[in-house]
């Protein structure tokens, strides 16, 4: 298992809330908060305003989450957006054929970007590929390296990850991604089984 080719891609979107958070005194805090303002700029005519009070809120709120990986499958085909993918019916593949797997991050740290006005996070990946027993058959650090930058916090973050085990016989198998938030430190793992099964 020595030549292992692999591609990686992520992308962030603008997120878009389609919706104001319900508002009670149960359930007080920043996001209500914000649903509370959203709620009022809206009735005034401010729908952009509205919008943006929402959006930097849910935003602020998911950057405080524990760092995890949200969404982790595998998909038919790249992806065209965040959520905007069509998952595979199974984890069974043909011998030779690109794994393609869909991430979603949580909880990334944002700082600073050198770009003045701007925010900056970044994370990497690395994946060990494993046998039904647990053996290590490859691996490799830094399989995506990504750096999003954008002048709010942005929450809708997704990686795109490619992996080529042609050499791989049939048989059962773990992909195990590890993700490293590069701006705190923290880590985060997933497992991803599936197998290679001869075609019939």
């Amino acid at each position: 298992m020595q030549s292992i080719f692999k591609t990686a891609r992520a992308f962030g979107l603008a997120t878009l809330v389609l919706g104001i958070l319900p508002v009670g005194g149960a359930l007080a805090g920043p996001l209500v908060d914000a649903a509370t303002r959203a709620e009022q700029m809206a009735a005034a005519g401010d729908v952009a305003g509205a919008r943006a009070a929402i959006r930097n809120a849910v935003s602020d709120f998911s950057a405080g989450l524990p760092f995890a990986v949200g969404t982790a499958t595998f998909v038919a085909s790249d992806p065209s957006g965040f959520g905007m993918f069509e998952p595979r019916p199974n984890s069974i593949f043909k011998p030779g054929e690109k794994i393609v797997a869909y991430l979603e991050p949580m909880g990334l740290t944002w700082k600073p970007a050198q770009v003045p006005d701007k925010m900056e996070t970044r994370f990497t990946v690395d994946f060990d590929l494993l046998d039904a027993g647990g053996t290590v058959l490859g691996s490799q650090k830094a399989f995506g390296n990504f750096t999003f930058t954008g002048v709010s916090k942005n929450a809708e973050i997704f990686a795109t990850l490619t992996l080529d085990v042609s050499e791989a016989p049939v048989g059962s198998y773990v992909l195990r991604y590890h993700l490293d938030d590069t701006n705190s430190g923290r880590t985060a793992a997933v497992d991803l089984p599936f197998s290679i099964a001869a075609a019939p």
